[in-house]
């Protein structure tokens, strides 16, 4: 009992960690990506891009998939850090292929680099998220 009501604590704790180390390594790469890709467009039209495709951090489909994963891992007692891992990474790289970003043609990343930038950050988020709660599940 006292088990399961401190998983009901830290899973969720966990999960938000998680996701904001994933929102702060998109950020960060996202604006990197943007700073090299500078040179070629006008920075006006690059945040506006950027502003474009901020569904990618405020919808709530983009929950969905981590949420599944988070999930199954918990209910199935999966412990390995290779789990977390790739279901983090496939979790944010599936996001334009759901049609989260809405724009996502417009984007001024190409999609290679928008998926390897959303990947690295699910990528982190799962490894984090191992590492708080996933190992003991």
């Amino acid at each position: 009992m006292a088990h399961a009501l401190g998983r009901l604590i830290l899973v969720p704790i966990a999960f938000v960690i998680a996701a904001v180390i994933s929102i702060l390594i998109v950020v960060s790469l996202g604006l990197e990506r943007l700073t090299q890709a500078a040179t070629v467009t006008p920075m006006i039209e690059q945040l506006g891009d950027l502003l474009a495709g901020g569904a990618l951090l405020t919808s709530g489909l983009t929950l969905i998939p981590a949420l599944a994963v988070a999930i199954i891992g918990e209910v199935a007692r999966i412990r390995s850090w290779l789990y977390y891992l790739a279901g983090g990474g496939l979790s944010l790289a599936v996001l334009p292929l759901m049609g989260v970003l809405e724009r996502g043609e417009a984007v001024s990343l190409s999609n290679g680099a928008l998926w390897q930038v959303l990947a690295s950050a699910g990528f982190a988020g799962g490894l984090v998220y191992w590492l708080i709660a996933g190992r003991t599940a």
